[in-house]
């Protein structure tokens, strides 16, 4: 039995101990309080496709012109309705006006329309696999047209 605890005992104590040496080496501080000697990286970071590691704000990563979203906007009256969808925020980092949806089987330009404002935008219909019920994914430029929060679900109307 003691030689369980002691097992134990080791046991913790050496994952404690390996956890505070991973802490020391990120403030670049060795065992006892000197230095660590500096070590540099054998790569550069590469920034992401949506700018160098900084937040962006939604305008900044809205590519859309103004004539885009002025033709965007007067979609006028609605076509055959395809269905209602729940959409959430696409990929930010892809640039139109489109909208990711089971409603459709082939790629084809829709007209998406929020019923709790009335907003039309002309989008890109792009079909995903699933269900008809099954959720969809809106462009940044859409969701922005629709007046949507872009942290929101909504549920909005498809049409051709």
């Amino acid at each position: 039995m003691r030689h369980v605890c002691a097992l134990k005992m080791f046991l913790i104590v050496a994952a404690l101990s390996t956890a505070g040496c991973a802490e020391l080496n990120q403030l670049n501080v060795a065992p006892g309080g000197a230095k660590a000697p500096s070590v540099e990286p054998t790569a550069t970071a590469q920034p992401t496709a949506l700018g160098a590691n900084a937040p962006q704000t939604a305008d900044v990563l809205d590519t859309t012109t103004a004539s885009e979203r002025a033709a965007a906007s007067g979609a006028g009256a609605t076509g055959r309705l395809l269905g209602q969808t729940v959409a959430s925020l696409g990929s930010p980092a892809e640039p139109g006006f489109w909208l990711k949806t089971p409603l459709v089987s082939d790629e084809t330009l829709g007209k998406v329309r929020n019923p709790a404002t009335g907003k039309t935008v002309a989008v890109t219909l792009i079909p995903i696999a699933g269900p008809e019920t099954a959720g969809s994914r809106m462009s940044l430029a859409a969701m922005r047209l629709l007046g949507v929060n872009l942290t929101d679900l909504v549920t909005v109307e498809v049409s051709l």
